[in-house]
């Protein structure tokens, strides 16, 4: 009679959850059967392409926070606090065993119209996996809550998937945000002045990276009809399957933007920035780049994205 008085107040309950956890089941098994390539319809939300950026599941009990790091404009506080207002424990640190590469048109740049077809100063900021001795970057690091970016595996199975390789399970948010990009498990080193130009990655914390990815990625998540819209109706016929003699050059204004962002966060990581990211040809730094092309550092942007791209 008792188990028969409990089955009966817990049953509505049980039955008024179903909905939402039958929808939570799928979006974990849709999640991890396709964790990097997810196949995601095209929205018609507006496209973003604010910066790149990192995200990795906090290894504290607040589930709720997520640690990011920024190798573009997100060197920049300011510039990240655009996007995530209430971030906190903003930092330094170095990416070991990958480089950093103004490697692919992006969108958004010529939906802005800050991009400059006739001399190729179309590129923005990625990363990418050299070997893990490769010295790598110095990139910025802060926490902010968990806004639909990460989504947080849920069962032990899942857990252990994750924890065993470089995977990781971007929301349909996340995705949008950086629609054009792959993700991964990287690791960092935030920076001391014994530990600045560490390489070995054993044990070390791991965020995770917007690296770069494949044109067949792009498609297979949004879209041909999506992919004419925001690059072909532009003139571009690949995202990242440029060769490295193709002459494609940074987008001043953007450029312009990061460098600002990398002098506001000191000497040390400006340095980094003009000798540890390269053109597309994958030799010349922009260290190179800007002492040839001075004019660069005066490209103003527009004035409605004035803050936008300031630094």
């Amino acid at each position: 009679t008792v188990l028969l008085f409990v089955a009966c107040l817990w049953l509505p309950q049980a039955l008024a959850l179903l909905p939402y956890t039958s929808k939570l089941g799928a979006d974990l098994t849709a999640s991890t059967a396709t964790p990097i390539s997810a196949v995601v319809g095209p929205s018609t939300r507006t496209h973003r392409h604010q910066n790149t950026m990192a995200a990795q599941v906090s290894p504290s009990d607040d589930s709720k926070m997520i640690t990011m790091i920024g190798f573009g404009s997100l060197l920049s506080e300011t510039s990240s606090r655009l996007t995530f207002p209430t971030l906190r424990n903003f930092r330094l640190a170095r990416i070991p065993g990958y480089r950093r590469v103004f490697g692919h048109p992006a969108s958004i740049f010529f939906q802005r119209q800050i991009a400059n077809l006739e001399t190729l100063e179309i590129n923005s900021l990625s990363v990418e996996y050299v070997a893990p001795e490769y010295p790598g970057f110095i990139a910025t690091v802060f926490e902010v809550p968990n806004d639909n970016l990460v989504v947080s595996n849920q069962n032990e199975h899942d857990t252990a998937v994750a924890s065993a390789s470089n995977v990781i399970v971007p929301s349909h948010d996340f995705l949008m945000r950086e629609e054009e990009f792959d993700f991964v498990k990287a690791p960092y080193v935030t920076l001391t002045n014994a530990t600045e130009k560490k390489t070995t990655t054993s044990e070390l914390p791991t965020g995770i990276m917007c690296t770069r990815s494949t044109d067949e990625t792009y498609l297979q998540r949004w879209g041909q009809d999506h992919f004419d819209k925001s690059y072909k109706a532009f003139g571009i016929d690949s995202i990242w399957h440029w060769s490295h003699d193709s002459g494609m050059r940074p987008c001043a204004v953007y450029l312009r933007h990061c460098y600002l962002a990398a002098k506001s966060m000191g000497p040390t990581c400006l340095d980094s920035f003009l000798d540890e990211t390269y053109l597309i040809d994958r030799t010349t730094t922009i260290r190179q780049y800007l002492d040839e092309h001075p004019q660069v550092l005066e490209t103003q942007p527009p004035p409605e994205l004035a803050q936008r791209y300031n630094g």
